[in-house]
């Protein structure tokens, strides 16, 4: 499964972003990217602890942002986790 890049930038677009999470939670979940749905709680697809966690150090990776290990709690979607990001890369 190809991944798509986003570059480290303050300026990162909110659809790469989002085209990124679910490329990354389809890669944790082992299923095609049309099956993620954006707006569904990445608990009840299926995402557990530790892809969570994980998806976690990828994110601060990316886009060299510190976030709290309960982020896909905090924002529990796809698109609530772009939300999130697209603001804190924008206070960069």
């Amino acid at each position: 499964m190809s991944e798509v890049t986003v570059a480290a930038t303050t300026k990162a677009d909110p659809q790469e972003i989002r085209d990124w999470l679910v490329h990354r939670v389809a890669y944790f979940l082992e299923c095609p990217v049309s099956q993620i749905d954006a707006t569904a709680h990445l608990v009840e697809i299926g995402l557990d602890s530790v892809y969570a966690l994980t998806l976690c150090g990828d994110v601060e990776d990316r886009f060299g942002l510190l976030v709290e290990p309960t982020m896909a709690w905090d924002h529990p979607t796809v698109d609530a986790i772009t939300v999130y990001l697209a603001g804190e890369l924008e206070r960069l």
